[in-house]
């Protein structure tokens, strides 16, 4: 489904939404998930116990070629049902805690500062892509992680790859052995050199002891790297992009002192753009009857949270973008068992990044014609790939 505006749901994905909230849909191997687009019933669905993430069950709807070949050679905890799903995300839930990444705060205000002083200082039009919206993300992570951030351009490249929805199966799995290369080299390090980070973490706590093998602290790693920089560095370009495109929502970013302003404003931005484009994918372990509609065993579900995002019996004018509507309760980091872990940090992340770059270069503006901007239809994180800026 093609998109009319780049900041909207596809039209033809919001009239199924009107006219069939719960339907089958075709995809690109042939089979026939059922596609749920309603806010209720994208809550209902993925909160269902007799729904499975499993990756590994007959019907499970993959998004693409590439990724149903990535899923083959290994999986992580977010495509496992529970008890395996809880017990691997809980070694990880502390690191992501609402207190603990709030403390994160100025260190992540210093990273922005220092990138917008060389944004300042060098060369315009920048690609704010390149100059802000990945090194903020990435350089959190790495830091988190151990993870040396000149490594960056290297899982980068591949992680572009592995989410692209172009890429074949050869492609998405060459993409994700070179990443677990990387990351099998960093694991190395720290069984010789264990720091204060979490990879570290994991490998004094759970590999040395036994209870992970290498493989799947390697497969945790990976998760964490690729989630924690590619939906923050997407929701920063890309927002930046809406709001430049409303000043007077800009002239508001610009002006705010006000803490909940600001984070209202993130979570209305995270519900109006909705970047996760491919709904959360799903497979039926048992029939359910579900809305007048039979969903056997077996069924793929493919949970459409962007265009529950959009539904006006969740939200009023839901395609308006209003920063003072009370917006927290948005589907945009899923819902259910598998929500999303790193949201806390996410928030923290973008209120930072907004409050601070439009601010400090009020006179932003795009160095080239909005028409020519180039946006990342064929990944599973909605974007642009580049944003030209001047000042």
């Amino acid at each position: 489904m093609t998109r009319t505006c780049p900041f909207d749901p596809p039209a033809a994905l919001m009239e199924l939404q009107e006219t069939d909230r719960i339907t089958k849909v075709r995809l690109w191997d042939g089979s026939e998930p059922w596609l749920v687009t309603g806010y209720n019933e994208v809550r209902e669905i993925l909160a269902d116990p007799r729904v499975s993430a499993d990756t590994d069950r007959p019907g499970y709807p993959f998004a693409s070629e590439g990724s149903k070949a990535r899923r083959e050679v290994t999986k992580t905890f977010i495509n496992m049902d529970n008890p395996e799903h809880d017990r691997l995300r809980r070694m990880l839930t502390r690191d992501f805690m609402v207190k603990r990444t709030r403390a994160m705060r100025p260190q992540i205000q210093k990273i922005v500062d220092e990138l917008i002083d060389d944004m300042l200082a060098g060369q315009k039009p920048v690609d704010l892509v390149e100059a802000l919206a990945l090194p903020v993300p990435s350089l959190v992570i790495c830091d988190m992680m151990g993870v040396s951030y000149a490594e960056r351009h290297l899982f980068h490249d591949l992680s572009r790859t592995m989410i692209s929805r172009l890429s074949t199966g050869e492609q998405a799995v060459a993409a994700m052995q070179g990443m677990l290369e990387l990351l099998g080299r960093v694991v190395d390090e720290k069984l010789k050199d264990p720091q204060d980070d979490i990879v570290s973490r994991l490998v004094t706590e759970q590999l040395q002891t036994g209870l992970m093998a290498r493989e799947d602290v390697i497969n945790m790693c990976q998760l964490l790297l690729v989630a924690g920089h590619e939906t923050t560095a997407n929701m920063i370009a890309l927002g930046t992009l809406t709001f430049l495109k409303n000043p007077d929502i800009l002239a508001t970013m610009q002006t705010t002192d006000d803490i909940k302003v600001l984070a209202n404003s993130v979570e209305e931005m995270l519900r109006y753009l909705t970047i996760l484009h491919v709904g959360r994918r799903r497979v039926a372990t048992e029939d359910i009857e579900f809305y007048g509609h039979t969903i056997k065993a077996g069924d793929g579900i493919v949970a459409a949270h962007d265009a529950a995002n959009r539904d006006p019996l969740a939200f009023d004018d839901p395609n308006k973008l209003d920063l003072t509507r009370q917006t927290r309760h948005h589907l945009a980091f899923g819902y259910g068992p598998h929500q999303c872990l790193g949201q806390p940090l996410a928030r923290v992340e973008l209120e930072v990044v907004y409050s601070t770059l439009y601010r400090r270069i009020p006179t932003l503006e795009l160095a080239i014609p909005f028409e020519e901007i180039e946006f990342k239809t064929d990944n599973v994180v909605y974007g642009v790939n580049a944003l030209p800026v001047t000042w």
